[in-house]
């Protein structure tokens, strides 16, 4: 998981003070505009924060409707998310497409989990090994179904590399890649060729210091 993933998380410490920022970026996500805060997560490297929890109900639901309508075409039948973020999206996303039942991925071992799937979450910016769970009990209700994999923000793409391949190992078979944006490029790479999987409801670039201490964007 990147810092980037962790902070969205709320499991990376950094303090309030660090991440307090007097600029902002105006992101598109599908009909929806939101201003997010750029957070610098190097001396030279910088992302806009989206928190979607922190954007309220009638934010996830827009964005469950719009993300929905993309994927109609693709007679979806079950969501598979990663817990906590892509959460809310997955709920109003299912709810629209009629979809009565959704699978959650989680990041830590559970007491439910001990027997579980896992894989491993590819990472460049942290040391420790990071593992996505699939609850054994539940790996049914995805086996020969079409899925949607749906998270909050494509950043590096190893945690949905990650999920779709939980997915194809209990016998599902990803048709989406869904999120509220994608982040930058670098998650192409790593994504292969099931980045032309991927549905997006927008696209943020990250943010890079010049040397004349500005913020620009940057898509590499």
């Amino acid at each position: 998981m990147s810092k980037d993933e962790r902070l969205r998380e709320g499991t990376e410490s950094e303090s309030v003070a660090a991440m307090t920022t007097s600029e902002f970026y105006q992101a598109t996500i599908g009909s929806q505009s939101l201003r997010l805060p750029i957070v610098e997560l190097s001396s030279d490297l910088g992302v806009a924060l989206l928190i979607s929890v922190d954007h309220g109900v009638g934010f996830s639901e827009q964005a469950g409707r719009d993300l929905a309508e993309k994927l109609r075409s693709l007679e979806v039948e079950v969501i598979v998310s990663v817990a906590t973020m892509g959460i809310p999206l997955a709920i109003e996303t299912s709810r629209c497409l009629g979809i009565d039942d959704y699978l959650i991925l989680h990041k830590t071992r559970k007491i439910h989990l001990a027997n579980g799937y896992s894989h491993v979450v590819k990472s460049i910016t942290t040391e420790n090994e990071q593992r996505l769970f699939l609850d054994r009990a539940r790996a049914h209700i995805i086996s020969d179904k079409r899925v949607a994999v749906i998270d909050d923000v494509i950043s590096t793409g190893g945690s949905m590399a990650a999920a779709v391949n939980l997915v194809r190992e209990v016998g599902g078979s990803p048709v989406a890649l869904g999120c509220m944006a994608t982040e930058g490029t670098g998650w192409k790479e790593e994504l292969g060729d099931d980045v032309e999987l991927v549905v997006s409801l927008g696209a943020m670039p990250l943010f890079r210091r010049t040397t004349d201490g500005n913020l620009e964007e940057s898509w590499t």
